[in-house]
């Protein structure tokens, strides 16, 4: 038979991976006190395969290249058409979140830029100009934004950056496994925690990742929309998620269409706008949902099972995109990846506690350490911190950082559409746009620092010599 199997067989072969790294999660100790994500070590497991095995087999990674992009998508989509909850806590509480996760966005944005300019006028003349910026799509964004920009890169003539991205996407979790779990034991040896807020600190299947025989998980109850003899409902979902990127698809061959007519620049501008087509999806979705929740038709939006579509887009998104990194690739950027990663990684860990611990009113340490995660790794990651010391995610922390979710997409945009100005300078043979982008990031510096006064109020610079402001709550 001529049917087509390769898509198959590679999505089996993560499948595969991902049952492997979840028997593995259930028996090391290791992997279970740093909580690494079962994508996480299925990625690990594939890397040495693709890289040196698979080849001699004529088997690539452009099927992994394929599932990270279109699956980066869906994620976007799925997690943007969860309607928001109704009641609103505070607005505060979710313009601080928010204002947070912005500003590890702009502090990585700044300082990976700074990093390579110097790198750059110092002993990596060569060094593409727009580097520092995997910090923030590998850290704040994670491996399938930082391919998809990266590739988009590599179509304007720079190789392997799609790679590069990959690797900051994996540096990432890393950070985010490693640095959160001894982030929340440092928390609970420094009180910045009650020991009565962790009952369920030590309990197994949190660890382990599976139940035991028996044993009665999270209580979930999911209310089906559609009549299952008619339409599964996870069947409708998936094509609401579909339909949504299928319009996305549509509209960007419209916009490539029309800048086709305009000139040859234009033409390069439309190349450019599929490596962040995730902005679009996002932007698709939002429009979708406010034209569902203008036809009061809102009912219909599953959450529980968008987030399940989007757990499941991430987990072989992310278990292809490690799977995908060429070791070529890593050998020859090392140096600047490893003073990148490095940096900005123990930057972000000392900011963010120390903006953090000041801005939050309540629950200060939830909110500290899912943002970290989100800041270093992706949503899930911070989810499974979070869980550690709310297992149950009954506090707003969580709850606020969706609300606030919407905000920072918006905010965010600018950063992600200047991208590209570094690389066309370098096509010019100029880093004048790279300094452009720079002076947006000091712009953006401006603002947070403005919104963190804001905040923060008398607590602004207290106990400035000190990581974490302590208060007398639990």
């Amino acid at each position: 038979m001529n049917f087509s199997w390769q898509l198959l067989v590679d999505l089996g072969i993560i499948g595969s991976a991902l049952l492997l790294a979840t028997l593995l999660r259930s028996r090391i100790r290791f992997l279970q006190r740093y909580l690494i994500p079962n994508a996480l070590t299925a990625g690990f497991i594939l890397f040495p395969l693709y890289n040196w095995l698979f080849p001699h087999l004529n088997m690539g990674t452009e099927n992994l290249q394929n599932i990270v992009f279109h699956f980066l998508n869906l994620s976007f989509i799925a997690m943007t058409l969860r309607s928001s909850p109704r009641k609103r806590r505070s607005s505060r509480d979710v313009f601080a979140t928010s204002t947070m996760v912005l500003s590890q966005y702009v502090i990585q944005s700044f300082l990976g830029t700074i990093l390579t300019i110097l790198m750059i006028k110092t002993f990596l003349p060569n060094l593409f100009p727009g580097f520092g910026l995997f910090a923030t799509l590998g850290f704040s964004l994670g491996p399938g934004q930082a391919f998809a920009i990266g590739t988009g890169w590599e179509a304007m003539g720079f190789a392997d950056l799609g790679s590069v991205g990959l690797t900051f996407g994996a540096l990432g979790f890393i950070w985010a496994c490693f640095g959160g779990i001894f982030l929340v034991n440092y928390g609970i040896r420094k009180g910045w925690i009650s020991h009565a807020e962790l009952t369920r600190f030590n309990e197994v299947n949190l660890k382990s990742g599976v139940l035991r025989r028996g044993e009665a998980g999270t209580a979930s109850q999911v209310q089906n929309i559609t009549n299952p003899e008619a339409i599964d409902p996870i069947s409708f979902t998936a094509a609401l998620v579909f339909f949504t990127y299928l319009l996305t698809y549509l509209l960007l061959m419209g916009l490539t269409s029309l800048l086709d007519k305009i000139g040859p620049g234009a033409v390069k501008l439309g190349t450019n706008l599929w490596g962040i087509m995730f902005i679009f999806c996002g932007l698709t979705a939002m429009a979708v949902k406010a034209v569902i929740s203008a036809l009061r038709l809102d009912y219909v939006i599953d959450n529980q099972r968008l987030t399940r579509l989007s757990g499941f887009s991430v987990d072989f998104m992310v278990t292809s995109a490690i799977s995908a990194i060429s070791s070529a690739v890593i050998a020859h950027y090392w140096l600047p990846i490893v003073i990148i990663a490095g940096l900005v990684g123990l930057t972000t860990t000392f900011t963010h506690i120390w903006l953090s611990s000041r801005v939050f009113q309540d629950h200060v340490f939830f909110r500290a350490v899912l943002i970290y995660g989100t800041a270093t790794g992706t949503l899930p990651t911070g989810l499974a911190l979070l869980r550690i010391i709310d297992p149950y995610l009954e506090t707003p922390a969580s709850r606020d950082f969706m609300l606030s979710a919407g905000l920072t997409f918006l905010a965010a945009v600018p950063i992600l559409l200047t991208a590209n100005l570094p690389a066309m300078g370098a096509l010019q043979g100029t880093l004048r746009p790279t300094y452009q982008v720079l002076g947006l990031y000091t712009v953006y510096l401006i603002l947070c620092a403005t919104a963190y006064i804001c905040l923060s109020g008398r607590r602004r610079f207290k106990a400035y010599s000190m990581m974490w402001f302590q208060r007398g709550e639990g």
